[in-house]
Order: structure tokens, then sequence, then C-alpha cells
């Protein structure tokens, strides 16, 4: 269980039609398993770029990531993709459940091609029933409320077990309240699992119940304080 990621002097940018874009100025932070840390900041200031970055769904242009202090993303592919399935669970804004399969069909989505020491049904319904919606086994996301939806897609993520949940915009296709309680099911899910969680989010709001706050701008961290809500 990764406990530690380091990122030093991490760069991003993209080249396209003879110009350069720099995503991500040089950026050195830290980030602790069992923090939960947001991350706010403008469109198009760096905020999904970074989490690309920590969940190795991206390489750096320039500079280093560590988890407990080895480099991962120098790795195979295949063993980059080992360690993002041990170590890491994503949420995206935009719930990317498969229409034609069931809540309990798209849990177990990341567990299709994967040899695990656990029945991946039962674990698939245990995560269910962690987030609220132990009766919904055989809805199609159809049938939800998006967030239900959301909340199938946090099961997804954390089936597992991963010691880091990285989450896009989690709230942002929900209203205020639904929001609210896919965010408090993220603590739950802290406070029991002990799992590090980074999330982007525009509310501010809900950033200030964060242990953390980075703030970012024009590709650069701004400021990183301790969020102001217990």
């Amino acid at each position: 269980m990764i406990t530690q990621i380091t990122c030093k002097g991490l760069e991003k940018s993209y080249k396209g039609d003879g110009t350069k874009t720099i995503a991500l100025k040089s950026t050195d932070l830290t980030f602790q398993k069992g923090e939960i840390t947001a991350i706010i900041g403008p469109s198009g200031s760096g905020k999904s770029t970074l989490l690309s970055l920590l969940g190795t769904l991206d390489t750096p242009s320039k500079g280093q990531i560590t988890y407990d202090g080895e480099e991962i993303l120098s790795k195979r592919k295949s063993l980059i993709a080992d360690f993002r399935f041990q170590e890491i669970g994503f949420i995206f804004q935009q719930f990317h459940l498969l229409p034609t399969l069931t809540a309990l069909e798209n849990v177990m989505t990341p567990l299709f091609s994967r040899k695990v020491p656990y029945n991946k049904l039962h674990r698939a319904k245990e995560v269910l029933e962690q987030v609220g919606l132990g009766d919904k086994d055989d809805s199609l996301p159809s049938q939800l409320s998006g967030g239900q939806q959301q909340r199938v897609a946090i099961a997804r993520a954390i089936v597992h077990k991963p010691s880091w949940l990285l989450a896009d915009e989690p709230t942002g296709n929900l209203d205020t309240e639904t929001g609210e309680r896919i965010y408090d099911l993220l603590k739950e899910l802290n406070a029991k699992e002990n799992c590090g969680i980074v999330f982007v989010t525009h509310d501010s709001a809900l950033a200030a119940k964060a242990d953390r706050i980075i703030t970012m701008k024009d590709g650069a961290v701004i400021s990183d304080l301790m969020g102001s809500t217990p």
C-alpha cells in the first residue's frame, strides 16, 4: 500500500500546430495517505493535468513522481497498469458507466480481466452495500438518479480497495445537496479505509471541508493550505 506520493519539478506541456502549451509548471508537492486534499482553481489551471499525472494516466514532460520513493512511470506499460489497478481508484464527473450493464456488472468491470484473491461477485456486492446501493444490483444506469450513478462509479473505484482515490469534479454534474452527500461518502471511505483522497472541484465550499486545499492558476500552485472546516 502506497503511503506517500511525491512530485518534484513536475511539468507537463503539449506541442501542436507549431505551438507549445504548458499545462503544468514546475510543481513540488507531497500527498499523504489518509489525507483528503482538494485541488481548486479556474478552468485551464492544470488541476486535471496534475490528477492524471498522479494517477499514472499520463507522463510528465519534466520532473518526477515517486510512490513511497519508487519511480513507477519509467516501467513497462503492463507494470504501470498493474500498479494503477492495485493502488489507485478513479472517479470522474461523467460517471462513465456502461449503459447496457447493471450496477453490479459496472462495479465488476475493473475485475473482469484480473486474477484476484477474492470472489469478484461477493466483493462487488459488498462495495455496492458500502455506498448505500445494495438494493440496486440489477438496475441499469438509466434507471438510477445522477447521485446513484455516481455512487456506482465510486463503488467501481473502490472495488479493489485501492490506497488512493482520485476524483475529477466528482460532484460537478450533481445538485448541491446530492454533491454534499457524495462528499460525505468520500469522507466516510477515507475514515474507514484510510485511503488518500485527492479531488478536483470548482466548489470552494466543498473544498473547504477537505484537510488540505491546493489552489492552482495558469498551471502553477499558488497556495497550499489546511482546510477551514473540521
